[in-house]
């Protein structure tokens, strides 16, 4: 995506409603040429038999006062009025005029409206007044034509500067949005892996413990081996859709039929009657709430795995024209049935998914069971 200035852009129109500051190219330029400058104006006087000592100085004052312009723009000025007023008051004031106008270049890259104005107006009446008192050696409109010239690279500057902090911006902003993006893909990947992966390792644990039974023991196989294949395959679909390159034509499932069946196997398995009541396959449920209802339903088995007590689990599905509704009710139980890791952000996550597809999350004890619910639109 190309980088562009819009006409309306703050930062990339002309503004001169605040000053601004020098850049360290510029102070670096600036001082070397002031200092060049300086140096041969005092050459001039040293060296020069017979050089206009008076004009000299007030020429040496005048590229002096350009230093103010690095700091404070609006003091120069001022000051270089001054300068030129006691060259006025002297007779020499072709020697600062010719500064002044040069300043029209530092005034247009550095002021505030109010300055540029100002100096406009203050630089037009000493035109004027170099005009009446020294007419005949002096050609004020050679200074106004450098005054001209000099303001329109001032200005120019501006414009590059004003265009180069706006792209540092887009820049800097750019990078936030990459950086945002990473975080987002990495939370993607962490709540991926934590609602399949971490699912299935719960279903294998648990049945690990089950394996000295000789009562269990083939079930427990069998499901540890589902569990293995089924964490093998969400592993491959979370790194296929994470890597940049081409994209596996196989669709996940997100059928939510389909995982409330494997939730029921898997819970019958750790020894819980399950009742299944309503229609999972309505063809009014949407391809988005099969998805979110699925996830729910895996979660929520891998809490029931983890901590429900004896008795039945119960998984419901409502649907009508306007919404599909799932609880699932399991019993509670006074501690976790088995010493199992948990990460204790399943419930967020839960409620992050539904809301996140306008709908409605609730979650607490109702009796002597735990109750999840949620509530989605089919429209």
């Amino acid at each position: 995506m190309p980088l562009r200035l819009s006409p309306r852009d703050e930062q990339g129109r002309l503004r001169l409603n605040r000053g601004e500051g020098l850049t360290t190219v510029e102070r670096i330029v600036m001082l070397a040429f002031l200092a060049i400058v300086m140096a041969i104006d005092i050459i001039n006087v040293v060296f020069t038999p017979g050089a206009d000592l008076v004009g000299s100085l007030l020429s040496i004052t005048a590229t002096a006062v350009f230093v103010l312009y690095l700091w404070w723009p609006a003091t120069a000025t001022v000051a270089l009025g001054l300068v030129f007023a006691v060259s006025v008051g002297v007779g020499k004031e072709a020697a600062v005029l010719f500064a002044a106008a040069i300043a029209a270049g530092m005034v247009l890259r550095l002021g505030a409206t109010a300055l540029v104005l100002s100096y406009a107006g203050g630089f037009l009446v000493a035109t004027a007044v170099v005009a009446l008192v020294d007419r005949e050696s002096v050609n004020v409109g050679i200074y106004l034509v450098i005054a001209a010239v000099a303001g329109a690279i001032g200005f120019a500057l501006r414009l590059a500067s004003a265009r180069g902090e706006s792209l540092e911006q887009q820049l800097a902003a750019r990078a936030e949005q990459e950086r945002q993006a990473v975080l987002a893909e990495r939370r993607w990947i962490a709540g991926e892996l934590h609602d399949s992966i971490a699912h299935h390792l719960t279903v294998v644990s648990l049945h690990v413990q089950l394996l000295d039974d000789p009562n269990t023991l083939k079930g427990s196989q069998d499901a540890i081996r589902i569990a293995t294949r089924k964490a093998m395959a969400d592993l491959r679909f979370v790194i296929d859709l994470a890597d940049d390159g081409p994209r596996s034509t196989v669709t996940h499932a997100g059928d939510l039929a389909t995982a409330i069946t494997e939730a029921a196997a898997e819970i019958e398995a750790a020894g819980h009657q399950v009742v299944t009541e309503g229609d999972p396959g309505d063809e009014r449920i949407p391809r988005i709430a099969e998805i979110v209802l699925a996830r729910i339903v895996r979660e929520s088995t891998t809490n029931i795995l983890k901590y429900a007590g004896p008795g039945d689990v119960t998984i419901r599905v409502e649907t009508d024209d306007e919404s599909i509704a799932l609880t699932i009710l399991s019993p509670l139980a006074e501690a976790p049935r088995r010493d199992v890791p948990s990460s204790g952000t399943g419930l967020r996550r839960m409620a992050e998914r539904v809301i996140g597809a306008s709908g409605e999350f609730t979650t607490g004890a109702e009796g002597d069971q735990w109750r999840v619910a949620a509530r989605l639109p089919v429209s």
